[in-house]
């Protein structure tokens, strides 16, 4: 029995009747077709751990769905959803859910009930907040909330800890909560597009991060625990108000990309002539006035240094 199907790219507006024999079937593919809507019958495929209805036409989905409970992974990204039922609930089994690039204005409480979830995919909505459920998702590693209209990041964000990746990209969020230095596993924090004005001093607890983007936000200066991500390896920090660095930078010793391009006109501390790592410093659009010495220095020891 043919236990997978991809009918993707066909674009087809209903599903051949044949898919529903297809009761063994395991995962089901019918991204990028012309599909305004779904029969019940999606509800006898019981076995059904894999669902891609990527770039429909889907605006809803019958309540058999949501009776799929073996489903690892469900993609409705690229539709028309402007809301989800509270029967998503029953998905227990969900390990990754891409509802990215729809019309969601707010998400359903049970979200949160879904334990076993690893990646979270909420970009391209219009979510302006967050359930508190969400902080029961302890194990998400994973959490994608780019191109919405957040102005705060809930304190829940602390209690994600196993979080390796968060993007947050293009909201319009103006600060941090303290509570985001909990997140000592994080890897990768992108920020970049935002409000920012502050950054929390707990940042420095993050001591898993290796990559910070800063770009496009309204930073006139950074908090001295910055100094403590011992791990750090990339940092942007293009445009925004930064004036100074604070002398803690120079204790990034695994940093190697630092990149302050359309600042008003950074003081450079000294102590960045002993980062040993640093492959690259862009200095573009940024008044210096007069250049570091050391500048020289690290150029002579391979940095590329752009100003």
């Amino acid at each position: 029995m043919t236990k997978a199907l991809d009918l993707s790219g066909q674009r087809l507006t209903s599903v051949p009747a044949s898919v529903w024999k297809s009761i063994e079937l395991e995962e089901l593919d019918l991204d990028r077709n012309e599909l305004a809507s779904l029969p019940a019958r999606i509800g006898r495929l019981k076995n059904l751990k894999y669902l891609s209805l990527y770039n429909n036409r889907l605006s809803s989905l019958p309540d058999a769905v949501w009776q799929l409970t073996g489903l690892r992974t469900l993609n409705l990204a690229d539709n028309r959803f402007a809301s989800l039922p509270e029967g998503i609930v029953n998905l227990t089994a969900l390990q990754m859910i891409d509802l990215g690039h729809n019309e969601l204005k707010a998400l359903p409480e049970s979200l949160g009930r879904l334990r076993r979830l690893s990646f979270l995919y909420l970009s391209n909505n219009k979510l302006s907040s967050l359930p508190e459920s969400l902080a029961n998702l302890t194990g998400l590693l994973y959490l994608n909330i780019t191109d919405n209209q957040l102005t705060a990041l809930p304190a829940l964000i602390g209690s994600l800890t196993r979080l390796i990746e968060l993007r947050l990209y293009n909201n319009r969020l103006a600060s941090l909560p303290e509570a985001l230095g909990q997140l000592t596993e994080l890897r990768e924090l992108h920020l970049m597009n935002n409000e920012l004005t502050t950054l929390p001093a707990s940042l420095g607890k993050m001591k898993g991060l290796k990559k910070l983007d800063l770009q496009d936000n309204k930073l006139p200066s950074l908090p001295e625990a910055l100094g403590q991500l011992k791990n750090l390896t990339d940092l942007n920090l293009r445009n925004n108000n930064l004036e100074a660095l604070p002398e803690a930078v120079g204790r990034l010793k695994n940093l190697r990309y630092l990149d302050l391009r359309a600042n008003r006109g950074v003081h450079l501390p000294a102590s960045l002539e002993g980062l040993t790592k640093l492959e690259k410093l862009d200095l573009r659009w940024t008044r210096l006035s007069p250049l570091p010495r050391w500048l020289r220095q690290l150029e002579q020891r391979g940095c590329i240094v752009f100003t």
